[in-house]
């Protein structure tokens, strides 16, 4: 799949205020990873401490914590990993399932896609 990257504000955990920054879209990338002190700044709070896996199979501990993402004119509060300050930022699948996207890396953009549900009555997906 093609790489490409989106603009996206990240906001600080009471949604009084955003910052634009540019995130590569990476399916590849559990959670949304985003520069340390960008989250520091905005006053977002590790909740949680996890490892993880990186592409070139070295595992790693960051700080998970959550707050509000704005993207495709739309808000709504993710998961996000506290990432080195040189990393590229990373737009990751759970925030894309959360804001129900997908990427289109021939058009290079984001499309809506609808959620799924089971269906309760017969177990159907």
């Amino acid at each position: 799949m093609g790489t490409f990257k989106v603009e996206i504000g990240v906001g600080d955990p009471q949604a009084r205020e955003s910052e634009p920054i540019e995130a590569l879209v990476d399916t590849g990338a559990t959670y949304t990873e985003l520069p340390c002190s960008l989250l520091v700044r905005l006053g977002v709070q590790s909740h949680t401490r996890a490892e993880f896996l990186l592409a070139d199979g070295r595992r790693t501990e960051r700080d998970i914590g959550r707050t509000w993402v704005r993207l495709d004119g739309r808000r709504e509060v993710t998961l996000v990993v506290f990432g080195d300050d040189t990393a590229q930022p990373l737009l990751g699948a759970v925030t894309l399932e959360e804001f129900r996207l997908a990427p289109d890396p021939v058009s290079q953009r984001l499309i809506p896609v609808p959620g799924l549900l089971m269906d309760s009555s017969t177990g159907d997906v």
